[in-house]
C-alpha cells in the first residue's frame, strides 16, 4: 500500500514538473524574441548576459537571448554575415572602432534616436557622460548606437613585485620615464621576470597614447571631422614611444604579449609587473590574481607640452540591425531593453560589478552614494581620467573607417621592429602609408 502510494505521489509530482515546465516553455515563447549577439569573454560575458536575464525576469512581454559569438573582431563578422543572408540579430555588440563602419552600413542599422522616435521610449542622450554620448552620436548629438560597455586603458601594477623591488607601492609611476625606471628595477631585482606588457596594442600605446599627449592620431579631428582624415602615427614622439619599447625588449624587460587582448593574462598570473590594459579588467584581476595590486592614471612623456589630456574610451555599444522580416514589436522590445539598461541602478551594478565605467551622470551618483569608492580605492581612477581635462581635437575619440583592419596593420608593422626587421621609424612609416591606403578605399567606398 505505502508503495503504491508513493509511486502515485511520485508519478504525480512527475507530471506537474512537467506541465509547469511545458507552461514556463510556453510563456517564453509567447514572449517577443530579441536576439543579442555580444563579444565578450568570460567573467565579463557571464555579467552581461545576466543583465538580459535580469530584463526577461523584470516583465512578462519581452525575451532577449544573449550569444556570444566570439570576440569583437569575430562578432563585427558574424554580424556582417548574418545580414546578408537576411538573418541579422536585433542588436549586435561593436568596438567601438568599429563605429565608423557601422554607421556607413546605412539600410543595415537603425540609429537608436530612430528606434526612440518610431517607438516612443525615452531615450534621452543627455543621460549620458559626454565623452560617451559623443563618441556614439552625430555632430548635431543624435544617437546612432547604444552606449553600454564604455572602458578606458589604465595603469595597473603589482604592489607585491614593487615593495620586493624596494618601490613603493603607494607611489606607482605617473611618467613614461618613472615606468621604465620601475619596470628595469623589477626585473633587475627579479621581483618580477617581466617588468612591463600591454594589451590591446594601438587602443594603449597609439590611441590613447596620442589623446593623452595631445597629439593627433590623424587629421580631421582624428576622423570626426570626415572621411578624408590621414593617419599621423608617425610624429618624433611616436617613433621615440616605439623606439623605448624595442629597447626594453632587447633588455628583457618588456614583453610584448601578442595583439588585441592576448596580453590580458600576463598580470593577473604575476608574470608582468607594470600593465597597461582595459579599466574592464577589474573583475578579472580580483577573480585571479594572487598579489596585492593597485590602478593608477596612464603615464606621459615628461616635457610634452599640454600633457595629460584626457584618456578615450573604448569597450563597445550596441547597435540595432534591420531585417526583411522585422516587426514593429521586435524594435518595440529592443527599445525596452535599451531602456532598461539606462537605468541608475543598471548601469552602477555594471559598473560595480566589471570595472566598466559608469556611463550615466545618475550612474556614477548612485554608486558614489553607496560608498563604492570609498571601500574600492582606486575604482574612480578610469572615469577621473576619461574626465581629466576638456576633450581636445586628439582627445574626443576616433572616427576612422575599417579601423580594426587598421589597427592589425599597426600591429604587423609594430612586430616586424620587435623582431628587428626595421627600425621604429620605418615601422610607423609603413603603418602610416598602409593605413591610409584602407582609409581612401573606405572613402571611396562610402562617400555620398
Amino acid at each position: 500500500m505505502k508503495r503504491t502510494f508513493r509511486s502515485k505521489w511520485l508519478l504525480a509530482a512527475g507530471i506537474s514538473f512537467l506541465v509547469a515546465t511545458s507552461l514556463a516553455s510556453a510563456e517564453a515563447q509567447q514572449r517577443v524574441q530579441v536576439e543579442f549577439w555580444h563579444g565578450l569573454t568570460q567573467p565579463l560575458g557571464g555579467i552581461l548576459e545576466k543583465v538580459a536575464a535580469d530584463f526577461n525576469a523584470s516583465q512578462t512581454k519581452y525575451q532577449v537571448n544573449a550569444t556570444f559569438k566570439g570576440q569583437y573582431p569575430e562578432t563585427m563578422m558574424a554580424a556582417i554575415a548574418a545580414f546578408r543572408a537576411g538573418n541579422a540579430p536585433h542588436i549586435v555588440q561593436m568596438f567601438e572602432v568599429g563605429t565608423a563602419t557601422m554607421m556607413a552600413a546605412r539600410t543595415a542599422i537603425k540609429p537608436v534616436s530612430e528606434l526612440a522616435k518610431e517607438t516612443g521610449v525615452s531615450i534621452d542622450p543627455k543621460n549620458y557622460v559626454g565623452g560617451v554620448r559623443g563618441y556614439y552620436s552625430t555632430t548635431d548629438g543624435r544617437l546612432v548606437s547604444m552606449p553600454f560597455n564604455s572602458s578606458t586603458p589604465v595603469t595597473w601594477y603589482n604592489k607585491d613585485a614593487f615593495k620586493k623591488a624596494g618601490l613603493d607601492p603607494e607611489k606607482p609611476p605617473r611618467t613614461w620615464e618613472e615606468t621604465w625606471a620601475a619596470a628595469r628595477k623589477i626585473v633587475e631585482t627579479k621581483a618580477a621576470s617581466c617588468g612591463y606588457t600591454m594589451a590591446w596594442p594601438t587602443w594603449t600605446q597609439y590611441e590613447n597614447f596620442s589623446a593623452i599627449h595631445n597629439v593627433p592620431l590623424a587629421t580631421k579631428a582624428n576622423g570626426m571631422n570626415g572621411m578624408d582624415a590621414e593617419l599621423k602615427i608617425n610624429s618624433p614622439l611616436h617613433v621615440k614611444h616605439l623606439q623605448a619599447m624595442m629597447t626594453l625588449q632587447k633588455e628583457g624587460v618588456f614583453k610584448y604579449g601578442g595583439r588585441d587582448g592576448k596580453a590580458d593574462a600576463l598580470f593577473p598570473s604575476g608574470e608582468c609587473a607594470i600593465f597597461h590594459g582595459s579599466s574592464g579588467m577589474r573583475a578579472r584581476i580580483i577573480r585571479e590574481a594572487k598579489f596585492q595590486w593597485g590602478v593608477t592614471m596612464l603615464p606621459y612623456y615628461k616635457g610634452t607640452s599640454n600633457a595629460p589630456k584626457n584618456s578615450i574610451i573604448g569597450g563597445a555599444s550596441f547597435w540595432v540591425m534591420t531585417g526583411p522580416k522585422r516587426t514593429a514589436e521586435e524594435y518595440k522590445a529592443v527599445a525596452e531593453f535599451f531602456s532598461y539598461i539606462s537605468r541608475p541602478e543598471v548601469d552602477a551594478k555594471w559598473h560595480m560589478d566589471t570595472g566598466y565605467v559608469p556611463i550615466t551622470l545618475n550612474g556614477i551618483a548612485l554608486a558614489s552614494g553607496q560608498g563604492y569608492y570609498i571601500k574600492n580605492p582606486g575604482a574612480d581612477i578610469p572615469f577621473r581620467q576619461l574626465t581629466l581635462t576638456e576633450p581636445t581635437e586628439n582627445s574626443m575619440g576616433l572616427r576612422l573607417g575599417n579601423m580594426p583592419e587598421i589597427r592589425v596593420i599597426i600591429q604587423e608593422e609594430m612586430e616586424k621592429a620587435f623582431q628587428g626587421q626595421q627600425t621604429a621609424k620605418e615601422a610607423l612609416d609603413n603603418a602610416v602609408k598602409r593605413g591610409n591606403v584602407v582609409l581612401r578605399n573606405f572613402e571611396r567606398t562610402n562617400r555620398q
